[in-house]
């Protein structure tokens, strides 16, 4: 079989009619192994971690997979230098390792490095400068204890006044001293990676089911609701797990998060020219915060973000508040030689960091920042046996569920292989060497990786699915109907917000969405039935 015409992996496919089957085949059924809650990154992590043990799972959203904060994420695979210079090792270390084991095993074709330019403009002064350099070259310390390739992240260097102009034309000459560039790890797109992991946990026997509502959790499982049908039942498990981040403590008591809002502002790449790099700009009166500037490839920048705390009922989908643009705006604006305006914000998005109060009960609430509350994760097993993970983030999605599932395994007596998570390819991986070689475009090869053929192919028989869905986007309508047959797109919203990420930006969205509504009816209408 050539490579344009090769399948999916086998049994990874997420369609309407398997969710349909499993949905059946979970309420009222036998008892599964594990029952895991949330479907973002570290929900489908500890799906595909128990599932790969040889355990029976079931994992279930009551929305899309991604639905909620992994995909609302700086997009970056961090390599855990912030946390190094607040002291805390174990968490940098951690990080580190994390960033390698899905750079070179687990997800080399979503994950790989990222370039950031840190522009000396006299805004960073000479001591700043230096603090950031020392930073730089112990994040390379860093990579070094955490085994990573030199080959996988270039070491950082310092620039010409020249270089730097070079890699940032946007950015003021006047008062421009050169720059530091320095190397993380950059995922194509967090909410791809969280379906690359969904469908690799189907792949290994676990049922993967979205649109389906816990109503009351215990330690013997769950009631649950399908979304779509109305239609309510029992699930049970011998263990239950909670990786519904800032949500867990809706689910389980005495679960308390400290909620932390991360805003991102869109613009369209022409308003900051070429940008081969990425740019670190430093926040005024902070020695260790930046605002980033992330070029996507897709004709837009993000530019982000902020770490403010949020109190009050948790929403499905966060807003992102105007004071919160504002500053980014203001910040973005200390070194861009062309003003950016509020009218040049196509679109903003923020999402809820689920950091875990640690504040014991009885005493008065921390008061820190949340951008000063440690980014460790937690597990914590309830007297009734359920699992809770939380806080973290994404780069150390894996460790989070291999622990949660760790302490699931011990609270319910499992029989259960040990973790293979770190070396377990996802979905589509291959390293860059294997990939170049494919017949695809390069777009699709970094986001589909080894199936890029397969997704590229579909155009191929039907010249009408090579159409974008608009101009100045590159998503197409292979890629839609690849998502629907194969990757659990249920609907407009999962294809434009999640699968492709055209929704971000409202104008795009409008004018993508009668193209997707004929597309989703033409699929169903050659959906086979469950």
């Amino acid at each position: 079989m050539s490579a344009a015409t090769t399948p999916p992996v086998r049994g990874s496919s997420l369609s309407t009619a398997r969710r349909s089957r499993e949905l059946a085949d979970s309420v009222g059924g036998t008892d599964v192994d594990v029952l895991v809650v949330g479907l973002g990154a570290t929900g489908a992590g500890g799906a595909l971690d128990a599932a790969s043990r040889g355990l029976s799972v079931v994992a279930v959203d009551a929305h899309d997979l991604a639905f909620g904060t992994s995909r609302w994420s700086s997009k970056l695979i961090h390599g855990g230098l912030r946390y190094l210079a607040s002291g805390q090792l174990d968490v940098a270390h951690e990080s580190a390792v994390e960033r390698g084991v899905l750079m070179e095993r687990t997800a080399p074709h979503l994950v790989r490095a990222q370039p950031f330019l840190l522009p000396l403009t006299p805004l960073v002064p000479r001591g700043q400068a230096a603090l950031a350099w020392a930073g730089f070259r112990a994040g390379d310390t860093l990579r070094l204890a955490a085994r990573t390739a030199r080959a996988t992240l270039p070491a950082p260097r310092r620039l010409s006044t020249a270089e730097a102009r070079r890699l940032a034309p946007s950015v003021r000459a006047d008062g421009l001293r050169g720059g530091l560039l320095s190397w993380d790890g950059r995922v194509t797109d967090d909410a791809r990676l969280v379906i690359a992991l969904a469908r690799t946990a189907a792949a290994h026997g676990a049922r993967v089911l979205t649109r389906v509502r816990v109503l009351r959790l215990t330690g013997s499982g769950a009631v649950v609701r399908d979304e779509l049908t109305g239609e309510s039942g029992e699930i049970r498990a011998r263990v239950v797990v909670n990786a519904s981040g800032v949500w867990a403590g809706e689910l389980v008591d005495g679960i308390r998060v400290r909620p932390s809002r991360g805003t991102h502002i869109v613009l369209r790449s022409e308003h900051l020219g070429s940008l081969p790099t990425g740019l670190h700009i430093p926040i005024p009166g902070e020695s260790n915060r930046f605002v980033l500037v992330l070029p996507q490839g897709d004709g837009r920048v993000y530019v982000g973000l902020t770490d403010e705390p949020v109190d009050g009922e948790v929403p499905d989908v966060p807003e992102a508040p105007e004071t919160d643009i504002g500053f980014l705006l203001d910040v973005l604006g200390s070194v861009v030689t062309t003003p950016v305006h509020r009218s040049d914000v196509v679109g903003a998005f923020a999402g809820l960091r689920p950091l875990l109060d640690f504040t014991p009960a009885g005493q008065a609430e921390d008061t820190r920042r949340t951008s000063d509350i440690s980014r460790r994760h937690a597990v914590i097993t309830s007297p009734d046996g359920i699992v809770t993970v939380v806080g973290g983030k994404l780069t150390t999605y894996r460790r989070m569920a291999q622990d949660a599932v760790d302490a699931a395994v011990t609270a319910a007596r499992l029989d259960a292989a040990p973790c293979r998570t770190a070396r377990l390819p996802l979905v589509g991986a291959a390293p860059p060497r294997v990939l170049d070689t494919l017949p695809a475009a390069p777009r699709l090869l970094r986001r589909y990786g080894t199936e890029a053929p397969a997704v590229q192919a579909l155009a191929a028989r039907d010249p009408r699915l090579d159409d974008r869905l608009l101009p100045g986007h590159p998503a197409t309508r292979a890629e839609l109907l690849w998502a629907i047959r194969h990757e659990g797109a249920l609907d407009e919203a999962d294809l434009l917000d999640r699968r492709t990420r055209v929704g971000l930006v409202p104008e795009d969205r409008a004018a993508a969405l009668e193209a997707v509504r004929e597309l989703l009816e033409e699929a169903r209408t050659r959906e086979p039935r469950p």
